[in-house]
């Protein structure tokens, strides 16, 4: 058994896996193990468990990418929106208004003037 079973194996182990079992159900008759486990029909029982729970993901992964997608495409509306908003703010009330301060925007006064340059003597 493997010692780190928290980690998803490789598809081409799982793959060789399943080409195993294929491979023992044409020993059918014949394949008796030791431990019950291990039979062929308990081996297809685990294979198709296997099957189910990977449809599974992928119908999930599929309803996880929608859910992101229309989550992102309203955040971007919602955003948008309030980008807008505040444009709105400033021409209803001005750019040196406490209005526009209050959410979230600087005043027109709160910047600093810039400096003159200074010349170059030589």
């Amino acid at each position: 058994m493997a010692k780190d079973q928290t980690r998803r194996l490789n598809p081409i182990v799982v793959q060789e896996d399943k080409d195993v079992v294929a491979a023992i159900a044409t020993l059918a008759p014949a394949y008796a193990p030791a431990n019950a486990a291990y039979s062929l029909l308990n081996l297809q029982a685990a294979s198709t468990t296997m099957a189910s729970a990977q449809n599974t993901e992928v119908q999930k992964q599929g309803e996880l990418d929608t859910a992101r997608d229309t989550a992102n495409t309203n955040e971007w509306t919602f955003h948008n929106k309030v980008l807008e908003a505040k444009k709105q703010v400033m021409a209803q009330y001005g750019s040196d208004s406490d209005q526009l301060q209050a959410i979230g925007l600087k005043k027109k006064s709160e910047y600093k003037k810039p400096a003159p340059k200074k010349k170059l003597t030589p």
